[in-house]
């Protein structure tokens, strides 16, 4: 063969391999985006507002939400605006807490994300509000807990760290790793 043959077979060769490395990549992401489009939620609620109570009667929680999909086959169940208002044990002051995006597993964790925020309605709390990017909420025990960076406001300071767990039913807050707290007096 000359050297014009060798190069026109390896040429050939490699526009084949080329092609069907292409159209089996293709292929592959055709079956899975059937995949994908065949999981469908089991039911979708717009508007949603649902209440939550303890075995002995009392309210636990509320939530309200734009849109809400749960799958039964993934045992998750995921929120638009999620608004949670939490009732601690022992408690008549609720905590709201908010966030764009939100997903309740079957362990009833939910995981809220985007412009998070929480918010104490006790007019006796030193902390006011807490914002972050993303916050873990455990509904069986009102404990709330984040790795991300946070921003807690209160009365007369704010404050900024990374890590964070609440427990509502103690009040009890740990700031994993501080960074800065700004001191501002209000005028009385």
């Amino acid at each position: 063969m000359s050297r014009t043959q060798v190069l026109s077979f390896l040429f050939f060769a490699f526009a084949i391999a080329a092609y069907s490395v292409l159209e089996w990549h293709h292929t592959k992401n055709e079956d899975i985006k059937v995949v994908e489009n065949n999981i469908t939620p089991d039911f979708i609620a717009e508007s949603l507002k649902s209440e939550a109570f303890s075995l002995l009667g009392s309210l636990t929680y509320r939530i309200d939400a734009k849109r809400m999909e749960h799958y039964n086959e993934l045992a998750v169940t995921y929120f638009e605006y999620p608004k949670y208002t939490l009732y601690p044990k022992d408690s008549d002051v609720p905590w709201k807490i908010s966030a764009n995006e939100g997903t309740l597993y079957n362990s009833n964790r939910v995981k809220l994300e985007n412009n998070v925020l929480l918010i104490s309605t006790d007019e006796k709390s030193l902390i006011r509000e807490i914002h972050g990017k993303y916050l873990e909420l455990d509904l069986n025990t009102n404990i709330i807990s984040s790795e991300n960076r946070i921003e807690i406001k209160g009365v007369d300071f704010a404050m900024q760290g990374t890590g964070l767990i609440i427990d509502l039913n103690t009040k009890q807050v740990t700031l994993t790793q501080h960074e800065q707290t700004i001191y501002q007096p209000s005028a009385h």
